[in-house]
């Protein structure tokens, strides 16, 4: 027997013991549903369960004191688009081209035929969706968005999607239904560029439908080095113009997400379904619902942070609304790390995407960094497992990675992992679930360079920066006695150093498993 085979086998049996838990008399319980809930730049110190005192977000603090609360939980990457691709396909995204931070017109990072998360779920009888941020790209080829828009989330295992193409400070400025821009008027056509102006797109144009108007947020082309056009008061990276009427409503955008969650868990309530749940809070540009503005001290930021909680809430409302909270493993966890100003001034009281607190508030908490930083604040983020009736409630530090999403549930579901996919996705279960407080024996971090963690030691590799040929050397942490990453100790532990350069080098080479 190899390993791959004694883990399905392991897998399974965990599976088929969790499951037997919950079967009452000789009626075999129902396989879970599962619900990722994933905050966009959320840092680990945003909530109230981890430390927050400027943010109210009850919610959320519900749902740790209900399930199982992570210290030591990581994203994949310090940035957006690896980190998803990476939690979607079980492998680390520098492995592969296209997967850096995408414009709003790429096209699918995720191959057709590739193994997904979504395909680990349909595979085993679930009825599998995506609603909200996507980041991932769509369609192979110069993307005609006045027709069918393929490929996308239905060719790599979901059956129903409902997405913000890319990111909400990127156009197109629009929703994509399963293919399709929602509301479009053929008479009003949408055409997108990131090279050069379009004939009604140059910069300062706005499409007046007066939806929103952030008094305060002025956007800064400089920041991201990119010119734009102004769609409902907020600058956009990136050039449209046509497609009026299919316009999001930036300030709805969080209600118009709960209101499709809400469908697809009533569609989906007596079968078991998977549902990807993707925020486009806190991401930039922050424009919360009038109704959050002010709930905290912190701005728009503070703002879009109560209106992810109250996401949260009106989630689990609907579960329990069809009687399925002991049914429904959610998760809610973040892309990567914190950051404050990244292009728009929106109440903010620092103006640097690297400052570490925001008018007394610390969002990657006792961690150093934030968003596209390789320290512990760009990838230790929040993660609670909610699952009443079988994950008892409490705080683990287990040390826990998103790539191992798809192997664990696929040990979950008893699904086999082809030994040519999930390259980097090793199957956490019973971590995730409360039984085994140890997690992952080590896990690769990415963000500007890559990092190794391997017990207390995390090891950052020395890299060239291409754009000033200057010399990172190379770090070395002690992150158990040292949270905040203040005490480079390589020097005086070489060895360890040196041991972490090897297994880095074999693992990016041949993979985690």
């Amino acid at each position: 027997m190899n390993r791959r085979q004694f883990l399905t086998l392991t897998a399974g049996a965990m599976a088929a013991q969790f499951l037997g838990m919950r079967s009452r008399g000789a009626v075999p319980a129902r396989t879970p549903n599962v619900i990722i809930i994933y905050g966009d730049d959320v840092g680990y110190g945003d909530l109230g369960a981890n430390g927050a005192q400027l943010i109210p977000t009850p919610n959320l603090d519900r749902m740790a004191s209900e399930g199982l609360r992570f210290t030591d939980a990581h994203c994949a990457a310090a940035t957006c688009t690896p980190s998803r691709y990476s939690l979607l396909t079980g492998e680390m995204a520098f492995r592969k081209q296209g997967t850096g931070i995408l414009p709003g017109n790429a096209n699918m990072a995720i191959d057709p035929g590739q193994l997904t998360l979504g395909d680990v779920f349909q595979k085993a009888g679930y009825h599998t969706g995506v609603i909200g941020k996507w980041h991932l790209g769509l369609g192979a080829g110069p993307i005609d968005w006045n027709g069918a828009i393929q490929p996308g989330p239905a060719d790599i295992g979901f059956d129903y999607a409902f997405l913000l193409p890319a990111t909400n400070d990127r156009v197109p400025c629009v929703y994509v239904e399963n293919g399709r821009v929602v509301n479009l008027d053929p008479a009003d056509p949408i055409s997108i560029s990131y090279e050069k102006p379009l004939d009604e797109s140059t910069p300062g144009t706005e499409y007046p439908d007066g939806t929103v108007n952030p008094e305060s947020m002025t956007y800064y082309p400089s920041t991201h080095g990119h010119n734009n056009s102004v769609i409902n008061g907020i600058g956009r990276i990136g050039y449209m113009k046509g497609g009026r009427q299919a316009l999001w409503n930036d300030e709805a955008m969080a209600d118009t997400f709960v209101a499709k969650a809400r469908t697809f868990i009533e569609e989906n309530h007596e079968r078991p379904f998977f549902l990807h749940f993707c925020s486009q809070d806190i991401h930039v540009p922050r424009a919360p619902h009038s109704r959050f503005r002010g709930t905290s001290a912190l701005g728009y930021r503070g703002g879009a942070m109560v209106q992810l909680d109250w996401t949260v809430g009106e989630i689990l409302s609907e579960l329990t609304r069809w009687d399925l909270e002991e049914n429904t493993i959610v998760i809610f966890s973040s892309d990567n790390g914190p950051v404050y100003d990244d292009g728009y001034r929106d109440g903010t009281t620092v103006h640097t995407s690297t400052a570490e607190v925001d008018g007394g508030h610390d969002a990657s908490g006792a961690y150093r960094g934030g968003k596209y930083q390789i320290y512990e604040g760009g990838t230790r983020v929040p993660l609670i497992v909610r699952w009443p009736g079988t994950v008892s409630p409490g705080v683990s530090d287990a040390l826990i990675s998103q790539v191992d999403f798809l192997a664990s549930f696929a040990g979950l579901l008893n699904q086999a992992v082809p030994d040519d996919a999930a390259r980097d996705s090793r199957d956490c279960l019973s971590a995730l679930l409360g039984k085994d407080a140890q997690g992952s024996p080590l896990i690769l971090e990415q963000a500007n360079r890559l990092a190794i963690r391997k017990g207390p030691w995390k090891y950052i590799e020395g890299s060239k920066n291409p754009k000033t040929g200057k010399e990172n050397p190379s770090e070395l942490y002690d992150v158990a006695t040292d949270v905040g990453e203040q005490n480079d100790v390589i020097a005086q532990h070489p060895e360890t150093a040196q041991s972490l350069a090897e297994l880095l080098k074999k693992y990016k080479k041949e993979g985690l498993r």
